[in-house]
Formats: C-alpha cells, structure tokens, sequence
C-alpha cells in the first residue's frame, strides 16, 4: 500500500471583522436666494463707504458741483466698492451674479422712485383744484383767470378724451389686429412692405399725424375741426402700436394648435377665430393698452384737428372739442396760479384714466390662454348632463357610476370642441 505524504492543510486564518464603515458627513444645506447677514452687511458698507468718499471728492478735492453728478459718481463708485468688498469674500463667479443682482434691483428701484417722484409732484401741485367736487362736475365757460378755484373744472376736456380714445380705439383695434393676423397667418407678397410701412408709421410723429388729418378731411373734404376729427389722428397714431404689438402676440401661439385645428375638419379664418385669437387674447388687451396709453396723452394731433374750447360739447362730430392734453397744455401756460393747478389737476385726472383703462381691460381679457367662458362652460355641463342622464337610464345596475363618470370624460372634450367651433 503506498502511502502519499501530503502537505499538511493550512487552516485558515480566522476572517478579520470588516472594517467600520465610514461615518457619512454631515450635508450642507445649499441655499438658493435670499439675503445673509454677509450680504447685508457688504451692501450696507459699500453704500457708507462710496458715499463718503464721493463726498471726499466733491467737496474737498475735485471742482464738481450738482445733484446729478454726485449721485452718479456716488453709484459708481458703490459699484466698485461693491465688486472689491465682495472679492475679498466670494469666488469670482459669486461676485459677478451678486453685482448683476445689485444692478438689476437698483435699476428697478430707480424706475419706481422716479414714477412715484413724478406722481408725487403732479398730485401736490394738482391737489389743491383736484379737491374741490366742482372741477369734475363743471367746464370752465363761465369762469375766467381770476376766478377763484372753487369755479370752473375739466368735465368738458374729460368727456371729450374718453369720447375721442373710443373712437380711435373703435377704429385702430380691428384695423390693426386685423393686420397683424395678415401678416402673420396670411402672409404672401404683400405680407413684407405691409410689415415695412407699420414699422415705419410706429416712429411717425404725432405733429404729422394730425397734419395728415388736417390737410385730408379737414381741408380737402371740407369736414370741420372736432372730436371725430382728432380720433381719427389718434387712429393713426395709435394703429402700428396695435399692430405691432398684436402681430409678436400671435406668432407665440403654438403651431400646434393650429395643426390640432386642422386636423379637426377647420378652416383658415375659424381656426384664427375660433383658436389662434382665443389663445392670444390676454396678449392683445395688453396690445390695446399700449395703443391707448400711447394715443390718450397726444397732444399736437388734437391740437391741428379739434381745435380748443372752454365750453361743454358732448358731441364729437359737430364743433370744437377740448380733451385733457389739450386742456392741459393751454392752461399750464398761463401766469396764473389757479389756472396751473388747474391744469395739473387735469394731469391728475389723465393718470386716474389711464390706471382705470388698465385695470378695466386686464379684468376683461384676463383670462388664461384656453381658459373657456361661462358660457361654454354651461353649454358643457348641459351636455354632460344629457350623456349622464341617458346612460343612467340604460344602465342601473352597479355600473352606473362608471359608465357615468366615462360618458361624462368623453363628452366633456367632444363638448368643448363643440363650443369652440360654434363660439
């Protein structure tokens, strides 16, 4: 028997117990916007420390003098200090986004400031006429320069502006959004000098508008000064600002709406009607808007085609009729204190306008893009009903609240269809 001599077996070695894990770091709380202490403080110094050295230099070292260029000197140098402390602190690129942000809100606080500055003045010095409940209920036929403040108002310059902006708007609204839908949604040959002569009637001055007026309906047709006669200034003032306005808004419409339309069996003039126009209408009320803040305030337009009077006249297509720039410009001229705060009153009163038209079309094509009406709303409520009533009467068992609440999602998109093609 032969016998093999084996190395002896090697036992292994008892397993080592894992090494503990390593304990995880705490996570650092990343925070996105906001203001720290850090920044605050840095603001804080940059603001003390350039103005006491744009002091410096104004006032002991360099020949300077005036507000103006001491505050422009003073955000100058606060720039610098801001960008040198903020280095000494933050990376590069931390500093740089901490500057943008400083520009930014320092330009929108200017901004502000200066509207609050210009409204600020135009209600101290209009205050004092604004006051008293005769300058919005009497016109001034029976009051003369001396006349103390409590005679006399701006009731005939107010009803002529809301008279002539609502002619023009009457005019310039579908004129130019009817224009923008040409050139954007037909388009065609005619699509670019259509394009080129908008562009170039929005950098025409107002004073050639109403020279326009003036020389072809007043002069050439015989028609005499009015109200009618200058909203059709104010029309042409007011159009490529409508136009221009109108046509970007419809170009961010989604195509695909447009195709959805399309495929549904819609034709070219229901599917901008009944889509393209829906989508886009709180982007035209803004386009209106803009037409008539630009065309309410114009003031040589109304002065060429109007003429001027200190009576009432309510009726825009016979006789001189006065507005609230015309008002404005005839009164503020002259050397009587009662008579200017007169007129910045009016000024007043052109800024309630302006900030009531505002606010009256943001209310009423406020709504969202695809946002249906009361009315279709109804109407598809109405026809989910129906659906809902027929299918309780075919089915009563334990499937009716399921074939409910089906027929009530199918009819509900087929409805709203329905109601955009028939709206």
């Amino acid at each position: 028997m032969t016998t093999l001599d084996l190395p002896p077996a090697t036992v292994p070695a008892p397993a080592e117990p894992p090494a503990a894990a390593a304990e995880p770091r705490p996570e650092k709380r990343v925070r996105l916007g906001g203001f720290t202490r850090e920044d605050v403080l840095t603001l804080v110094g940059s603001l003390v420390g350039s103005l006491a050295l744009d002091w410096m230099l104004y006032e002991r070292i360099l020949p300077f003098s005036g507000a103006q260029g001491f505050l422009l000197c003073w955000y100058a140098l606060f720039l610098v200090g801001y960008f040198a402390i903020g280095r000494l602190q933050w990376n590069p690129l931390m500093v740089r986004d901490r500057l943008v942000s400083v520009v930014a809100w320092s330009s929108g606080l200017l901004v502000v400031a200066l509207i609050a500055d210009q409204i600020g003045y135009v209600l101290t010095r209009g205050y004092h006429a604004a006051q008293h409940l005769n300058f919005f209920t009497q016109s001034m036929d029976h009051t003369a320069p001396l006349s103390p403040i409590t005679s006399g108002g701006a009731l005939n310059a107010l009803v002529g502006s809301l008279e002539q902006l609502g002619l023009a708007t009457l005019f310039a609204v579908p004129l130019g959004i009817a224009a923008a839908v040409f050139m954007s949604e037909v388009g065609g040959r005619m699509a670019r000098p259509v394009r080129t002569l908008v562009e170039a009637m929005t950098a025409l001055p107002s004073i050639v508008a109403g020279l326009f007026i003036l020389g072809v309906v007043i002069i050439t047709f015989g028609f005499e000064k009015s109200g009618f006669a200058a909203s059709l200034a104010l029309t042409v003032m007011m159009m490529p600002i409508v136009t221009r306005a109108a046509e970007v808004v419809i170009r961010l419409v989604p195509g695909t709406l447009r195709e959805a339309s399309y495929a549904l069996g819609g034709s070219q003039w229901r599917t901008v009607w009944n889509v393209v126009l829906p989508t886009a209408r709180p982007g035209l009320v803004t386009a209106v808007v803009l037409g008539m803040a630009r065309g309410v305030g114009e003031t040589s337009p109304v002065l060429l085609t109007s003429g001027f009077t200190s009576q009432f006249n309510g009726n825009p297509f016979s006789e001189h009729q006065v507005s609230l720039p015309l008002y404005i410009w005839n009164y503020v001229k002259q050397p009587y204190p009662d008579m200017i705060a007169r007129a910045f009153a009016a000024a007043l009163t052109l800024m309630i306008v302006v900030l009531v038209l505002f606010v009256t079309a943001r209310v009423v094509g406020g709504r969202k893009p695809g946002q249906l009406t009361r009315r279709q709303k109804r109407r598809i409520d109405r026809a989910a009903t129906r659906v809902e009533d027929s299918a309780r009467g075919r089915d009563r068992g334990s499937a009716r609240p399921a074939a409910v609440a089906t027929a009530r999602t199918a009819a509900r998109p087929a409805t709203a269809a329905t109601a955009l093609g028939e709206h």
